[in-house]
């Protein structure tokens, strides 16, 4: 299992950061339509042509997570073959099918893996620059924040499948018993956010550690401590070894 952890600061970010997203921004509409060209083709090499390559999230955004849609009349090797292909494509951060399906067909393991190889380098680069932020001493998520849980949703819905925890961290100030209260409200606060964006449930894991793990080089008072960290487990199949094979007879 390889964990990813990925951090959501609740400090405001650097002015360095804020320059380097509004370039992301600017540029952003090129980038997407080199990666859709270069996506196209890869998709018609492996003999994909039918399906279509969606780069826009629901939300109107432009992302590096393209959804799947369509190619009923092709194979399921070939919708494999056609997704790897598209995932494979440099700059592209995984794909997903449409409802979870591929051209009708039931999304088998390896292709669950494709849909979710990359999912933590979007969740970073939306939380580079932005952050969930909550009211003073309450777990409560503050209504400029939805549009973030949105984008984050989104970039998190291809790892579907695997187990996503949520932890919640304070500063040090303060009771620890109250701050370990604290963070996990919060971590669960973002949980139901996540479901509410249709994040099943189930994969979802909420806890909180109060101000146990404050950032390394920070001051234990300083507001940068005050964040939820998500780590990403990629599920694997299980095999079966020699001793649980049923032998003969």
């Amino acid at each position: 299992m390889n964990p990813y952890r990925l951090t959501i600061v609740l400090a405001g970010a650097a002015a360095s950061a804020v320059l380097a997203f509004a370039s992301t921004v600017a540029h952003g509409p090129e980038f997407i339509a080199g990666l859709e060209s270069e996506a196209m083709a890869a998709r018609d090499a492996a003999g994909g042509k039918d399906i279509a390559i969606d780069f826009v999230t629901r939300q109107g955004w432009l992302t590096r997570h393209p959804v799947l849609s369509g190619g009923k009349g092709l194979d399921a090797a070939t919708r494999e073959d056609s997704a790897r292909a598209i995932a494979g494509v440099p700059g592209i951060g995984g794909v997903s099918w449409k409802g979870g399906r591929a051209g009708g067909g039931r999304t088998d393991g390896r292709e669950r893996e494709v849909a979710s190889g990359h999912c933590q380098e979007d969740v970073e680069a939306i939380l580079r620059v932005r952050t969930i932020r909550f009211g003073e001493a309450s777990a409560r998520i503050d209504r400029a924040s939805n549009k973030v849980l949105d984008e984050v949703a989104e970039a998190l819905s291809p790892c579907v499948g695997s187990i996503i925890a949520i932890t919640g961290h304070t500063d040090g100030n303060g009771d620890e018993v109250a701050n370990l209260a604290l963070s996990i409200a919060r971590a669960n606060a973002v949980r139901w956010a996540l479901v509410g964006r249709g994040i099943p449930a189930d994969g979802l894991r909420a806890s909180g550690v109060g101000s146990a793990e404050l950032m390394e080089g920070l001051d234990p008072t300083d507001p940068a401590n005050r964040r939820i960290e998500f780590s990403v487990v990629m599920t694997m199949p299980l095999q079966p070894t020699p001793v649980d094979t049923p032998g003969p007879g």
